[in-house]
């Protein structure tokens, strides 16, 4: 038998960990090779800066591009969170009332198909506070995949539990919190993850179109702030910032479902 367990594959883990030393690997060979061509080539860094010279811009800005950051998260968060929220109560609303589905998820689906880019000046019409627009602009993009995801998790319930629970006499609420929430939790957060990321396109958006300025902004404007300037490494830095963020928030809502779903789920086996 010990030459049986000699050939076993290695676990997902362990496969994990190799994939990710192998994309760090091949990240710090993209940089050097960026800096390499840059210095070889003397190219002006209002061109396209090198990453030593777009980290020199991150640190010399720190100050001002870590507020505009938190202001981007601040918003990049909340809305997330009104997504998962709403998306949970109006998924589980439409499962206990086909008819409310019927009258409503086009409405849904005409809010995800709209581009923000035509809905933000409007919406600046309407409403007096920018950070109140751009907040519904970031939840807009990001609540139909936690709706849409959800609802076919609930859907996805086993069909002979259900059959139980109805000789059981479930209640429409009891069948919701002790089957279909629980048989959607998956789904949810598969819905979740990608709604992590859209709600931080949508933040930063609608932030360029609204134009915003002023100190209580998001990084979006200073990213437009240095193009008008030509500060093409500041541009860089603050992309950067936005980059890591939504890496940042991948990560934590990965570790969330693992955290949740992790012991049970097939995805998650080992």
């Amino acid at each position: 038998m010990r030459w049986v367990r000699s050939l076993q594959l290695p676990s997902r883990a362990a496969a994990r960990g190799a994939s990710r030393a192998w994309g760090v690997v091949c990240l710090l060979a993209v940089l050097l090779l960026w800096e390499g061509m840059v210095r070889w080539a003397e190219i002006p860094s209002y061109t396209l800066p090198s990453p030593s010279a777009v980290w020199r811009a991150l640190w010399l800005d720190l100050d001002s591009l870590v507020l505009s950051w938190w202001f981007t998260l601040r918003i990049t968060l909340g809305a997330l969170a009104l997504a998962c929220a709403g998306g949970l109560l109006v998924a589980s609303a439409f499962v206990l009332l086909p008819t409310l589905e019927r009258a409503f998820l086009p409405l849904a689906v005409v809010l995800q198909v709209t581009p923000i880019v035509a809905i933000a000046p409007l919406l600046l019409i309407y409403i007096d506070s920018t950070t109140a627009v751009l907040l519904l602009c970031a939840w807009i993009v990001a609540f139909f995949p936690v709706l849409s995801n959800t609802v076919q998790g609930l859907r996805a319930a086993d069909p002979l539990l259900q059959d139980l629970l109805t000789l059981c006499k479930a209640t429409a609420l009891q069948r919701l919190q002790c089957l279909r929430l629980p048989a959607a939790l998956p789904d949810f957060l598969a819905g979740l993850r990608v709604s992590g990321g859209l709600a931080l396109i949508g933040a930063v958006t609608a932030e360029m179109v609204a134009g915003a300025a002023g100190r209580e902004t998001g990084l979006a404007s200073r990213i437009l702030e240095a193009s008008f300037r030509t500060e093409t490494p500041k541009m860089f830095a603050a992309l950067l910032l936005l980059v890591l963020t939504g890496v940042l928030i991948h990560l934590v809502l990965e570790a969330l479902a693992r955290r949740l779903i992790g012991h049970w789920h097939p995805s998650y086996r080992e």
